[in-house]
């Protein structure tokens, strides 16, 4: 038996009562003695029961919920913790973590190496997997929707000739046309391919889902001021069709939202600042990925073409230099970087790129051969 104090949510005095803690089935019930009335049983899942206990700071005062019979105040919580072993109590998960350093360790290690795996392998494989439900119309009204808003604001008209887009667009459709269906990532995903030209950025390349490709005038330009043949220009243009072809517009959109579900599961009510922070950060590692994935993408459909993949990988070294010559240097004084210079990190800025590695994978591209394409 243990004294207690029991308050019966009926009157403000305690009524002094003994409690018997009784071994069942599905963990210790609860008896009630109070002087002049029948034990009154409570199993135990109607017993919302202390907080877990430690031998070297024990609390001075326990209480006992009884909900809608009131609560119990337990005045020698050392006979309690007796009796709920004599009992049968068997500690939790939650409550060993509480008392236990060791176990609470482990816990940790498990559950950041849990945390880990789905950001590196579930997050990526799940939404590799959803993506294939999503519509292409959905993509192509995406990609209208997108390309009109930066029409009306940072692209601007090409100024490239009609024969010259001609060129380009001819060498498009016969890179797509020896295009292998076992480069195909989805099954069955047709998407309608298309090359569009634009101003008012500079030299770079980019896809939208559902098979639009933009290319800027900048980019025509660089290849020809570095006195590249256009076999530079298509193996930008297959890296782009690399990024159609494996949906990663959609896959990203996609892993955000899985990511987003992932962390409110494992870390409950976070800060919108946390979310928004650790979605930023995976997700430009998702991006490294979906670039190298492109990559190997283009040097597969290149070499299955029979065009070189040097002069792409030239080209991208050229836009490099051209960023080092614009980007301030973190050094005092540095001279301007020259066409010869390998081109330079920029601390901070590398490390939050979606393209930290381009140096080697322009290296790469000029051998024709990556180390991360299977």
């Amino acid at each position: 038996m243990v004294l207690a104090h029991w308050f019966d949510g009926r009157s403000s005095r305690p009524r002094a009562v003994q409690v018997r803690l009784l071994p069942a089935p599905d963990g210790p019930a609860l008896e009630l003695h109070v002087p002049g009335a029948p034990p009154r049983r409570f199993a135990h899942r109607a017993v919302a029961w202390p907080e877990a206990w430690n031998a070297r700071r024990p609390q001075p005062k326990l209480v006992v919920d009884l909900g809608d019979d009131g609560s119990l105040e337990i005045d020698d919580p050392a006979a309690w913790q007796a009796a709920l072993d004599a009992a049968g109590h068997r500690p939790g998960l939650a409550q060993r973590m509480q008392t236990r350093w060791g176990v609470f360790a482990v816990v940790l290690v498990l559950a950041v190496a849990g945390l880990f795996a789905f950001y590196r392998h579930g997050t990526p494989w799940l939404a590799a997997q959803l993506t294939r439900h999503v519509p292409l119309a959905w993509e192509v009204a995406l990609a209208q929707s997108a390309l009109a808003q930066m029409d009306a604001g940072t692209l601007k008209p090409t100024t490239l000739t009609p024969a010259r887009q001609a060129a380009l667009r001819a060498r498009f459709d016969a890179l797509l046309a020896a295009s292998p269906a076992a480069l195909q990532r989805y099954g069955g995903y047709a998407p309608h391919y298309t090359l569009a030209f634009r101003s008012g950025l500079g030299p770079n390349a980019f896809a939208l889902p559902g098979g639009t490709v933009v290319m800027t005038d900048a980019l025509v330009e660089t290849a020809r001021a570095q006195h590249l043949e256009d076999d530079a220009l298509v193996g930008v243009l297959a890296h782009e069709i690399g990024h159609v072809a494996h949906r990663h517009t959609t896959r990203m959109l996609v892993e955000q939202g899985v990511l987003q579900v992932g962390l409110g599961l494992a870390l409950g009510d976070v800060s919108g600042l946390v979310a928004t922070g650790s979605s930023l950060l995976t997700g430009l590692a998702y991006s490294r990925t979906h670039e190298r994935e492109a990559d190997c993408h283009a040097l597969a459909l290149m070499r299955h073409a029979g065009l070189p993949t040097a002069p792409m990988g030239d080209l991208l070294l050229a836009m490099l230099r051209d960023e080092d010559s614009t980007t301030p240097s973190p050094q005092a004084g540095k001279a301007p970087s020259t066409p010869e210079d390998p081109p330079q990190s920029h601390g901070l800025w590398t490390l939050l790129s979606t393209h930290p590695d381009t140096l080697e994978r322009a290296t790469a591209l000029r051998a024709g051969r990556a180390p991360y394409c299977s």
